[in-house]
C-alpha cells in the first residue's frame, strides 16, 4: 500500500530454516556487511521517484486527509509517520507507521536502514511487523532499494514521535520467525513490457491489497481479484478486481484507458474535493499518478497476463 500491505497471519507457516538472527544478518549474504548509500543526484532522484510514485513509501509514512477524495497527504507530514492501522484493516493489534525523516533516523546507519527495508529487522534487532512490505522490497534490484533510502535521508525532518506498535499477543512470537534474507533481483534491462511490469507491480505491492488472503497468505486462485476489506467510518471499502476479466475486471480497458485512470489524479491538475456523503479510497491515486506513462504501461502489460477471474466486487457498502 502504499497501497497498504496486509502481509501477515501466515507467520506460523514460515519455516524456521527461512528465518535469520536479526542481530547477525545481512540481506545480501546472511552475514554482517557494511552498506553505504549512493550520493549522486541521479540516484537520489531515482529514489525520490520510486518512494513517492511506485513503492509509495510516503503513503503509509505520512498522514493522509481522508475527508477529501483519494486522501491526499497532509502538508508538513511527508515521511513523518504516525498513521494508525488496526482492526479497520483486519490486523491483529495496532500498528503505527514510523517516522522515516532524519528526525527519527539520524542515528541509523545505512546498513540498518537497508536491513529494515528489505529484511524486516529494526535497528534494535527486533523484527518488524510485515505491514511494512519488506518481502516485496527485498525483491528489488538492490540499487533501487539503496536509491530510495538515499532519498529518505534527504527528507525535511518532521518532529513527530510515533507511538510503539502493539501486536496482539500470539503475533509477538510469530514475528520472531518473519525476518528473512532479502532476495534481490536484477532489474530488467528493457524498461517496458511484461517483465518490467512485474518488477514494478511487486515493488508497488498491487497484489497485497488486490488479493484476498487465506491462512495469512495470498490466495493464489484469487490473485488480483480484489475483495480485501477496509473499515471506513461510514462503511466498508473493498479493493477492486484488476484481473483481465472483461466483465468484472479490466479486460476491456485499453492501455490508454488504464494510464488515463491514474493520470486523472495528477496533483498538478486534480484538486481533491471533499468526500461529503461519499467515501474516500485508500488507494494512493495522487502518488501513483506521478508514475511515468511508460511505467504505467508496463504494469498494464503485466496485469493483462495474469489469469482472468470473473468476480464482481461491491467496492463500497454503506453502514
Amino acid at each position: 500500500m502504499n497501497r497498504f500491505s496486509f502481509l501477515l497471519l501466515a507467520a506460523f507457516s514460515v519455516a524456521v530454516s527461512c528465518c535469520v538472527n536479526p542481530r547477525a544478518y545481512s540481506p545480501a549474504t546472511g552475514r554482517i556487511r557494511t552498506v553505504t548509500l549512493p550520493t549522486s543526484t541521479a540516484q537520489i532522484e531515482r529514489g525520490r521517484y520510486l518512494a513517492n510514485h511506485v513503492a509509495v513509501c510516503m503513503d503509509c509514512h505520512s498522514k493522509r486527509d481522508y475527508s477529501r477524495l483519494a486522501g491526499p497527504v497532509m502538508p508538513g507530514t511527508l515521511g513523518g509517520g504516525g498513521a494508525e492501522f488496526g482492526k479497520n484493516y483486519g490486523l491483529p493489534g495496532t500498528y503505527y507507521a514510523k517516522n522515516i525523516t532524519p528526525f527519527a533516523l539520524k542515528n541509523w546507519s545505512d546498513t540498518e536502514l537497508l536491513l529494515a527495508m528489505t529484511a524486516g529487522v529494526s535497528k534494535n534487532g527486533k523484527p518488524l511487523f510485515p505491514l511494512m512490505p519488506y518481502a516485496n522490497y527485498g525483491k528489488m534490484d538492490e540499487s533501487d532499494a539503496r536509491s530510495i533510502l538515499a532519498y529518505v535521508r534527504t527528507l525535511e525532518p518532521v518532529e513527530n514521535t510515533v507511538p510503539e506498535s502493539k501486536p496482539a499477543a500470539p503475533i509477538k512470537l510469530a514475528m520472531k520467525m518473519m525476518p528473512h534474507k532479502a532476495r534481490f533481483q536484477t532489474m530488467p534491462v528493457e524498461k517496458t513490457g511484461v517483465a518490467y511490469g512485474k518488477y514494478l507491480v511487486t515493488m508497488a505491492g498491487c497484489a497485497d491489497c488486490h488479493t484476498r488472503r487465506g491462512m495469512g497468505g495470498l490466495t493464489k486462485k484469487a490473485a488480483f481479484t480484489g475483495g480485501t476489506e477496509i473499515e471506513l467510518t461510514n462503511g466498508v471499502l473493498r479493493t477492486a478486481n484488476i484481473t483481465p476479466d472483461p466483465e468484472t475486471g479490466i479486460g476491456t480497458w485499453t492501455k490508454a484507458t488504464f494510464i488515463a485512470r491514474f493520470k486523472a489524479y495528477d496533483p498538478a491538475t486534480f484538486k481533491a474535493p471533499e468526500v461529503g456523503e461519499g467515501y474516500a479510497s485508500v488507494m494512493p491515486w495522487a502518488m501513483y499518478a506521478g508514475m511515468s506513462e511508460q511505467d504505467l504501461g508496463a504494469i498494464y502489460d503485466y496485469l493483462k497476463t495474469v489469469k482472468p477471474v470473473k468476480k464482481k466486487v461491491d467496492v463500497f457498502t454503506r453502514k
